[in-house]
């Protein structure tokens, strides 16, 4: 690592990964912001829609309702063209006076303008009009020609909505070609028949058009009948009548606002349904004329970022000081460890997940406490181990030369057992001062053994006799540990001939199989129980009262085991009365450096 590398901490890069999250997330409410404001916008400018059309719908109901009025008081009082003390007037009088009364209600209305003609009729005795239009002596048949006169005459009040429909009038039909006409029958009149006797308003759109002028110019607005038939349009030319008819025939609300797309242009809809008259208002707006503050966007959009970047910098620095202070603590604990204090820190132990590696850390550290400890020990015990092979190599060669000044006392009485005693156990001495776990060769281990059995044989006036088979020349040179046959060959004699009480016979084979070097130490003499075999290998602190026999069975075990491997050991083969066979098995190796001495 360089040295001028800035080392990326994990408090930094959870700093680093919150910051990005937090700008994602910042982005995202700017959009939805954006998204929020532009749907306020279009819901306040639907509303807008909406209150413009109930200020059209407003003005044409008062309209309605004043027509009808009217119509109503024309067809319904009789008081109003027969009063009391004027039945003697002449029927031009009469006509006359009941013209100006005509003209005097259209006047009191404030829709007067609006009112092309209202004409009164009653077969062979009554035909007045007025209004704001010419008339002619054949408008009454005109009227009655027309092929909406017997559906509007005898259509329930009730009922009644504006239906636009040809002008009857041929004075004007080419200018006015299209009229809204309301007609109801003269209650009044004698005559039997509504056709003879009936009063007939006929409304020009004019009305909406101008009505639609109090609007501001740039909108669309469309006012149709009932029946979807256009009555009066502003701005409605870059839209298909058709599509609305489809969206409102299945739309039946009064009122109501929508988002729809009309000539490949989304837009809102708004309608509104005048319940007496049965008209239909409706108002599109595109949705790319609404208007849009883009400074207040702008304004309202980095102020939302920056507060959301501010507040999650801020909860990001708070959350990542929670978190990274166990992780801190985690750290110095480490380093205290790392110092050489191996005691538990409860502190860095909880539920969570770090709280549990601060448990595995206590756990580890304790582990090693211990076996640190275990090994100050261990090393404790090979120093004073050591110490007391040291002290027992303290002048050895005292012990020698006073053995050498036996052997001549004896030489010169002519003890010749003794002789042979001394020289054997000199022998015997000086190969154990080299080390138990030497190796040597098969050839050195058997004289080795030979001296021992000398001094036993001597001891025991020849109570016992040994056989030594080796299969093969060439394993007088395979390597062996040092004394690993002497403990055998003692535990046959003290543990087996000797209790039986009666001469016995050691046979030793040595053979190898598949690189495994054998040796089968096999007696005659009183056996062992399973039991005690079982013991024996696992009691390594056994020793008997026999001084060669602190080495022991389990010693010889453990120490080929150390030396080649838990595979290797000893086995014991034994009945009761008969016999106990030990096998030894240790890799077959010829080194150099093993068995230099017997190739010598």
């Amino acid at each position: 690592m360089s040295k001028n590398k800035i080392p990326v901490t994990f408090r930094k890069r959870m700093i680093l990964y919150n910051l990005l999250m937090i700008v994602c997330i910042a982005f995202t409410i700017s959009i939805y912001t954006y998204s929020f404001y532009k749907k306020d916008a279009i819901a306040s400018e639907a509303a807008n829609s909406a209150n413009r059309l109930h200020l059209v719908s407003s003005r044409l109901e008062i309209a309605w309702d004043e027509l009808i009025n009217i119509v109503q008081n024309c067809a319904g009082r009789k008081s109003l063209f027969l009063t009391s003390g004027r039945s003697s007037r002449t029927s031009e009088t009469y006509g006359i006076y009941a013209s100006e009364v005509l003209k005097d209600l259209c006047a009191i209305s404030g829709y007067n303008q609006y009112i092309h003609k209202i004409t009164v009729y009653e077969k062979d005795s009554l035909f007045i009009q007025a209004g704001a239009s010419y008339g002619s002596w054949n408008d009454a048949e005109s009227i009655m020609a027309a092929p909406w006169f017997e559906e509007l005459l005898n259509k329930n009040i009730q009922e009644y909505t504006l239906t636009l429909k040809d002008n009857p009038f041929p004075l004007n039909a080419k200018t006015i070609p299209r009229l809204m006409p309301l007609i109801r029958p003269l209650q009044y009149s004698k005559r039997r028949s509504p056709r003879d006797a009936w009063v007939c308003l006929t409304l020009s759109p004019k009305l909406f058009q101008d009505t639609l002028g109090l609007l501001s110019q740039d909108k669309s607005v469309l006012i149709m009948t009932g029946d979807f038939s256009p009555v009066s349009s502003m701005n409605m030319e870059a839209f298909s009548h058709r599509d609305l008819e489809i969206f409102l025939n299945a739309h039946q609300d009064k009122t109501g606002s929508q988002k729809v797309h009309l000539s490949d242009m989304d837009c809102i809809l708004t309608w509104e349904r005048l319940s007496v008259s049965g008209l239909i208002l409706c108002e599109v707006l595109p949705l790319k004329n609404i208007a849009l503050n883009p400074k207040a966007i702008q304004a309202t959009i980095g102020l939302v970022f920056l507060s959301s970047i501010l507040i999650g910098l801020l909860l990001s620095l708070l959350f990542t000081r929670y978190l990274t202070r166990p992780v801190m603590r985690l750290i110095d604990h480490m380093e205290v460890i790392s110092s050489g204090d191996f005691r538990r820190n409860p502190a860095i132990e909880s539920d969570d997940e770090l709280g549990i590696i601060g448990r595995q850390i206590n756990e580890m550290s304790s582990h090693v406490s211990v076996l640190m400890e275990n090994r100050i020990r261990d090393e404790q015990e090979k120093m004073n181990l050591e110490i007391k092979m040291l002290q027992a190599q303290i002048n050895p060669h005292f012990l020698y030369n006073t053995l050498d000044s036996i052997k001549w006392i004896a030489t010169m009485q002519h003890s010749t057992g003794i002789v042979r005693v001394v020289s054997a156990l000199s022998s015997l001495l000086k190969n154990m001062a080299k080390g138990f776990n030497e190796k040597v060769t098969i050839r050195q281990e058997l004289d080795f053994l030979d001296n021992y059995i000398t001094i036993e044989k001597i001891r025991y006036i020849e109570l016992f006799d040994v056989e030594i088979t080796v299969e093969d020349p060439a394993l007088y040179h395979a390597g062996i540990i040092k004394l690993t046959l002497q403990p055998l060959v003692e535990n046959s004699i003290f543990s087996g001939i000797e209790p039986s009480g009666k001469p016995g016979l050691i046979q030793i084979h040595i053979y190898s199989r598949e690189q495994v070097l054998y040796i089968r130490v096999r007696d005659n003499g009183v056996g062992i129980t399973q039991e005690d075999i079982d013991r024996m290998l696992k009691d390594t602190s056994r020793v008997t009262k026999h001084y060669m026999s602190g080495i022991g069975l389990p010693n010889v075990d453990r120490r080929i085991k150390l030396v080649y491997g838990q595979e290797y050991g000893l086995s014991i083969e034994s009945q009761v009365g008969l016999y106990t066979c030990v096998t030894v098995s240790l890799p077959l190796e010829f080194h150099e450096r093993v068995f230099k001495e017997g190739v010598s």
